[in-house]
C-alpha cells in the first residue's frame, strides 16, 4: 500500500532490501535516464484473506507491459524479480530457488531474484548462496551497467 501511495515503486522495506542486493542508492535506482523499473502490474492489486497482496492481475501485463518493455529498446541488464515476473520474462515455470539457482543460465545480462520482501526472509536464511554468489556478480553487473 505504501507503493501505491507514493507512486514510486518499491519504495518501501522491500525496495530498500533490493537496493541493497543491487549495490545502487536510491538516487541512482530512481534515476530514469539510467533504470527503468517495470512492475509486473501497473497498479496495487489489493491484498488477499490472509493479507498477503495479490498476484499481478493479467490484464496490467496483456494491456501495458509489453508495450513498455518494447518502448524501452536496448536494455543492458534486466533484473527480474520474483516468481511473477520469472514466469513472464524467462517462460520459467518452477520453483523461484530453482530459478534463482540457476542464475548463471541467464547472466551477465539477466538475473532472477526472488522479491526482496520481508516474507522472504526465512527463504534468504536456507538459502546462502544467494548472498555468497549470486549478489557479488549482480553487483558487478549494475556497476559495469551504470559506468557504460
Amino acid at each position: 500500500m505504501r507503493v501505491h501511495q507514493s507512486g514510486k515503486p518499491f519504495d518501501d522495506p522491500s525496495g530498500d532490501r533490493l537496493r541493497d542486493w543491487l549495490g545502487m542508492t536510491a538516487e541512482q535506482f530512481y534515476d530514469m535516464r539510467r533504470v527503468a523499473v517495470i512492475p509486473m502490474a501497473f497498479c496495487f492489486p489489493g491484498y488477499d484473506a490472509k493479507g498477503s497482496d495479490l498476484p499481478p492481475p493479467k490484464i496490467c501485463g496483456q494491456t501495458w507491459h509489453d508495450r513498455v518493455m518494447a518502448a524501452l529498446g536496448e536494455v543492458k541488464l534486466r533484473v527480474i524479480v520474483g516468481g511473477y515476473s520469472h514466469r513472464y520474462h524467462l517462460g520459467e515455470k518452477g520453483p523461484v530457488t530453482e530459478t534463482v539457482r540457476n542464475w548463471r543460465d541467464y547472466a551477465p545480462g539477466v538475473f532472477p531474484l526472488p522479491h526482496p520482501s520481508w516474507r522472504n526472509t526465512g527463504w534468504l536464511k536456507k538459502n546462502p548462496w544467494f548472498e555468497a554468489e549470486v549478489l557479488p556478480a549482480l553487483r558487478e553487473e549494475v556497476r559495469r551497467a551504470l559506468d557504460d
